[in-house]
């Protein structure tokens, strides 16, 4: 059974991969399918141009990307739509969590059972946005907090966990 042995590993480190690209992909998907909505179908409007390119930056396929903007002008598919959360994380740092789903209530419950696991708690509106500006990219930190190193390993652990749900799209934080 010459090879066997060699052909099991690359099964096994080829379905990590493909598992990591089609995360990614889903959530590059639900992102072109809100700013395609938002757009109507225009693919010149910079939301949706934004999204596109940066589906393209993870060489995301073609027909993928089409595919995600007719389902964002579909009548007959769930309407999806983008929530960003607040909360504070380790150290006093502000943690903006941006999400896009089809069940705002689900995803809310859903969040805060993940923080809660971790002994976090969602902030209310406004509270830890003031920390940051909107710009074409993302949210930028006004300031930079620094923190300590078992801080920082707690919010790598919170990012971490974060970063699992398949909703979330974008974690930004202010701590250096």
């Amino acid at each position: 059974m010459a090879g066997h042995n060699k052909w099991s590993k690359i099964k096994h480190k080829k379905a990590a991969t493909d598992a990591a690209k089609s995360k990614v992909f889903g959530k590059m998907a639900r992102l072109i399918a809100v700013e395609s909505k938002k757009a109507h179908g225009d693919i010149t409007s910079a939301g949706l141009r934004t999204a596109i390119e940066s589906a393209r930056a993870v060489n995301m396929p073609s027909d993928n990307i089409e595919r995600a903007i007719a389902k964002g002008i579909s009548s007959e598919t769930a309407a999806l739509e983008s929530i960003l959360y607040e909360m504070y994380g380790p150290g006093g740092t502000a943690v903006l969590i941006n999400l896009v789903t089809d069940n705002r209530n689900r995803t809310a419950a859903e969040i805060r059972h993940l923080l809660s696991r971790l002994e976090y708690e969602l902030a209310t509106p406004g509270s830890a946005a003031w920390a940051f500006t909107k710009t074409a990219e993302g949210y930028e930190p006004n300031t930079v907090v620094d923190i300590s190193d078992s801080d920082g390993d707690k919010l790598e652990k919170l990012m971490e966990v974060l970063d699992e749900h398949d909703d979330v799209q974008e974690v930004y934080t202010n701590a250096a």
